[in-house]
């Protein structure tokens, strides 16, 4: 008889900054999930599914966790990331490898009020200049919680991350795939493309726009094997407009030019994007501002 094959929902949680979407990425073998350098780039629940021969794990990215939401926008972050540790089969703690901070205190004691099994990714081993560092951060991080594992790992070169694999897949369950095989997110492709070009609006703005933008794509349409796609940057302020589009439209061409480029890479066909910058003040401290925006609890 053959292996019996395991499948199962497992989900990232950490604070904001250190990986978790680089790791979905990494572990799926696509980019699903964007990234940037600053923290809370992630808003939304993310599905990224990998399938092998034996197994199919269903990878949950969630934004960063922190303890005190001050607006509509983190509370609702808060919301999604805490939402998505219900009814997984396993629950991957992430921390960076030169070890723990304060920040990590949070979603270290929602880990520890879990019931399924808990691994401790311990992520940019890249970064660290003596390894030997790392045994007594393995010693402190197993005095903290009874993890199933604790496993360092790079998700920017992909150093060990098939013994996080082992590590995850031996607590799927025994059942059929979730998902169908070759099926990599369960997001849309119109969901995507916003994404991507808000990616590109936290890797190219200053430090206060991007946490003030938000992208809502008014067209999606394949026309003769091209997909035309029209979307509004959505920011809070005038002053955030024109930093955005920067002098002679530079910056706007930038955000356009990279968007558009990863919408091919994912996408497997050429890509037409038109942007504009509009103003809707205050949206990321409204809780109607932001379902309008696509921004609710299923999401």
């Amino acid at each position: 008889m053959g292996t019996a094959f395991r499948s199962g929902l497992v989900t990232f949680i950490g604070r904001p900054n250190v990986g978790k979407s680089s790791l979905l990425n990494r572990l799926v073998g696509s980019k699903i999930s964007i990234t940037s350098s600053k923290p809370q780039t992630t808003r939304f629940r993310i599905l990224g599914i990998a399938t092998g021969a034996q197994t199919q794990a269903v990878y949950v990215d969630t934004p960063g966790l922190h303890p005190r939401g001050k607006t509509a926008m983190s509370r609702y972050m808060n919301r999604v990331a805490r939402d998505s540790l219900e009814g997984v089969d396993c629950v991957v703690l992430v921390i960076t490898a030169d070890g723990w901070r304060e920040e990590d205190d949070h979603p270290l004691a929602l880990a520890r009020a879990l019931r399924c099994p808990v691994i401790l990714a311990l992520n940019k081993i890249d970064r660290l200049k003596d390894r030997r560092a790392l045994l007594p951060l393995i010693g402190q991080s197993a005095a903290k919680l009874a993890f199933s594992d604790i496993v360092p790992v790079s998700a920017k070169n992909g150093e060990n991350m098939e013994a996080l694999e082992s590590a995850i897949h031996k607590h799927l369950p025994e059942q059929p795939p979730l998902y169908p095989p070759g099926q990599l997110t369960d997001r849309s492709e119109r969901f995507l493309a916003a994404e991507f070009i808000r990616e590109q609006v936290f890797r190219i703005s200053g430090q206060e726009v991007p946490y003030a933008a938000a992208v809502e794509v008014e067209r999606f349409q394949r026309v003769k094997g091209m997909l035309h796609i029209s979307a509004v940057i959505w920011v809070e302020k005038e002053g955030q407009k024109a930093i955005l589009i920067g002098k002679g439209g530079e910056r706007m061409k930038k955000i356009g030019r990279g968007a558009r480029l990863a919408m091919e890479r994912l996408f497997g066909s050429k890509v037409r994007l038109d942007l504009w910058v509009k103003v809707r003040e205050g949206w990321s401290q409204e809780e109607r501002a932001l379902r309008s925006l696509g921004y609710n609890d299923r999401e």
